[in-house]
C-alpha cells in the first residue's frame, strides 16, 4: 500500500525557539521518525520497534518549559555540547538526545547507560548508544538512535533509498539494526525487554516525479526534494551550513544561492528544502 504526501499543516514546534542550538535540541526530541513503521520487504534477524507515532509530540510538551528555560540561557547546553569533538550529523544528534535523557525531570527514563562496548576477548563485538530503565514499565530498552538524510529514486521501494553516500541507503541501515546493532540480550547486568530504533532526519524526492509513497514513509514528517537543477534565483534559496541540516536558523544564514554546490538549500521564506547534486559525467566504456 502507498500514499500521497499529507498537506495538512505538520506539527514543527522547533521552529518557535529563538537560539539555534535550542532549535536542534528542540527538533531531536520533537520531530517524528522518517519512518511510521518497518517496511514489510525488511527480513528481520533480531527484532525491534520504532517509538509510537505521538510519542515525541508527547516527549516535547513535557519539555518545553525546559527548552524556554535554554532559550532565555544556553550555556549549559553550550557547554555539554563540548564534549564532542567530531562534526558528524549523527553523532551531534546522539548527543542532543544524552543530554534530554539525562534531564531526567522531563521524562519517564533512566539512564543506565550511554555508548557501552560489547567485548568478546580482544575483540569488540558491538556498542549499545543507550541502555534505559522505564520507570512507567519497568522494563529495561535499548536505543539505538540515528540522524538520516535519504534520497529517493526510481520507484521509492525500500532498495532505491540513498543517502550522500551511495553505499549508505535504508535498506542497508535497518538491515544492519537487525542483523548486528539489536543482537544483544543483556547489557549493564541487565536483560533488555525492549528494543527502540530512534530514527530520524528527512527523506527527499526526486524533483519532477511524482508517485506515491511507499505505506512506511511517515507522512507527519516533512519531505523535501532533491535534483541536478539549479532553481532560480527569484527562488530565494539560499545554502544551509552544515549543523542547520538538523534544523536552520531563525534567519537566512547566508545570501541567496549564486554558486551551487552539493548540499543543502531552503527556501528563504518558507519551509521548502532542495538538497541539490551535481550531475556526474558517465565516461564511456574502452
Amino acid at each position: 500500500m502507498s500514499h500521497l504526501i499529507d498537506t495538512t499543516p505538520l506539527f514543527e514546534p522547533w521552529l518557535n525557539y529563538k537560539n539555534p542550538l535550542v532549535r536542534q535540541l528542540a527538533f531531536c526530541i520533537a520531530s517524528p521518525g522518517i519512518l511510521q513503521h518497518l517496511p514489510n520487504e525488511l527480513s528481520l534477524v533480531h527484532s525491534f520497534q520504532l517509538p509510537a507515532s505521538g510519542l515525541w509530540q508527547q516527549h516535547w510538551q513535557h519539555y518545553h518549559p525546559r527548552l524556554l528555560q535554554l532559550d532565555k540561557n544556553v550555556d549549559e547546553l553550550v557547554d555539554f555540547l563540548q564534549k564532542l569533538k567530531s562534526t558528524r550529523l549523527g553523532l551531534r544528534f546522539e548527543m542532543f538526545i544524552w543530554f534530554w535523557l539525562l534531564d531526567h525531570h522531563y521524562h519517564q527514563y533512566e539512564l543506565l547507560g550511554h555508548s557501552i562496548q560489547k567485548i568478546d576477548g580482544p575483540r569488540t563485538v558491538g556498542e549499545l548508544d543507550f541502555v534505559i530503565r522505564n520507570t512507567e514499565t519497568g522494563e529495561i530498552e535499548h536505543w539505538e538512535v540515528a540522524l538520516k538524510y535519504y534520497l529517493a529514486e526510481r520507484d521509492y521501494s525500500l532498495p532505491f533509498w540513498y543517502g550522500l553516500n551511495r553505499s549508505d541507503t535504508l535498506s542497508r541501515k535497518l538491515n544492519h539494526f537487525s542483523h548486528k546493532q539489536f543482537q544483544f540480550t543483556e547489557a549493564l547486568n541487565e536483560q533488555i525487554q525492549q528494543r527502540y530504533c530512534i530514527l530520524k532526519g528527512q527523506l527527499y524526492l526526486p524533483q519532477n516525479n511524482p508517485q506515491e509513497l511507499p505505506d512506511w514513509v511517515n507522512p507527519h514528517r516533512r519531505i523535501g526534494e532533491w535534483g541536478y537543477q539549479i532553481p532560480s534565483r527569484d527562488q530565494n534559496f539560499y545554502r544551509l551550513q552544515r549543523h542547520e541540516w538538523i534544523c536552520p536558523q531563525p534567519r537566512p544564514s547566508s545570501l541567496t544561492a549564486q554558486w551551487w554546490t552539493d548540499g543543502l538549500y531552503k527556501q528563504a521564506d518558507q519551509e521548502h528544502y532542495y538538497m541539490y547534486r551535481q550531475p556526474r559525467l558517465i565516461l564511456p566504456q574502452v
